[in-house]
């Protein structure tokens, strides 16, 4: 059983690396394209595997620290950040064309539906007319 041991490593190891650089951006990857990094796994796995981690992972940005500068100086800048829908006027002015399509559509069944309920009254009078009795 002790003797499985290095080979379920390497073969963790292989695996980790492989999803990590598949899923890695392909711009931030380092010193050769994704596709070598990739090749070379395959082809020197326990070589391949450290040299990723080593050389070709892209490196993560420093978090912030308190004392770390300004907050300003960690934020992405403006096109990077995600933008809340309650934030994006665009987002808004589509929520409002949109309620305001819905409000009409309500009032123009609504005047439908009275038309209708009023033709029901006077068809029921007309079928319960005194000169029939």
């Amino acid at each position: 059983m002790i003797r499985l041991l290095p080979l379920a490593l390497d073969l963790f190891l292989l695996v980790f690396c492989l999803v990590d650089c598949i899923l890695a951006d392909q711009a931030r990857v380092r010193n050769l394209p994704k596709w070598g990094w990739v090749v070379l796994m395959a082809v020197i796995p326990l070589i391949g595997c450290i040299a990723w981690l080593v050389a070709g992972r892209p490196l993560r940005r420093p978090r912030p620290t308190p004392d770390a500068g300004t907050p300003a100086t960690w934020e992405h800048p403006p096109y990077l950040r995600p933008t809340a829908p309650d934030d994006d006027p665009e987002f808004i002015a589509k929520l409002k064309r949109t309620n305001s399509e819905h409000e009409r559509q309500l009032k123009r069944w609504e005047e439908d539906l009275r038309r209708r309920e009023e033709e029901l009254r006077q068809q029921e009078q007309t079928d319960t007319d005194p000169d029939d009795r």
